[in-house]
């Protein structure tokens, strides 16, 4: 399943990427763009935007909508997640920052390019092929991890991401 979110919903679309889902996501994308990238990519839009999902593209079903309900970010991907059964089997494995699938890489090709302390105390690397950022299983994966758990779990964060 891929999604399309709307600039409303940034935070939902990048902890979308966080749990292994292609989400497309512009700052600055107006309407109809993003009705017809989620048109021609078959993705879900998620948005806020009530006037979207009056579009008669919508409407019809031909194009796949979520009214997202909730300001609250937690509450978003807790909706995102009961209303089209999502899982977590894929997490990480996307760049938060431009959606692309990480490669493996070896400690030894990662060594001048990490913090020395990364280096002695992780094994285990990501790479994005687009912006080359790095990724590891350093205390952000794991305050992140426990997150994903927690809000899959069915537990309130009170809304913080």
């Amino acid at each position: 399943m891929k999604f399309i979110a709307d600039s409303n919903v940034g935070k939902l679309a990048r902890w979308l990427r966080a749990m292994g889902y292609d989400t497309y996501f512009e700052r600055s994308i107006d309407d109809e763009k993003l009705v017809e990238i989620a048109r021609t990519d078959e993705r879900v839009i998620l948005s806020r935007d009530n006037q979207m999902m009056k579009r008669k593209i919508i409407r019809e079903g031909k194009v796949r909508a979520i009214l997202i309900e909730d300001d609250m970010p937690w509450s978003q991907i807790s909706q995102v997640i009961g209303r089209l059964n999502l899982d977590t089997s894929a997490a990480f494995s996307r760049c938060l920052e431009c959606n692309q699938t990480l490669v493996p890489r070896s400690k030894e090709e990662v060594r001048c390019s990490v913090p020395p302390y990364v280096f002695l105390t992780q094994d285990k690397y990501m790479e994005c092929p687009s912006c080359h950022r790095l990724y590891w299983r350093g205390t952000h994966w794991q305050r992140m991890n426990t997150r994903l758990a927690a809000v899959c779990s069915g537990l309130n964060h009170q809304g913080r991401l």
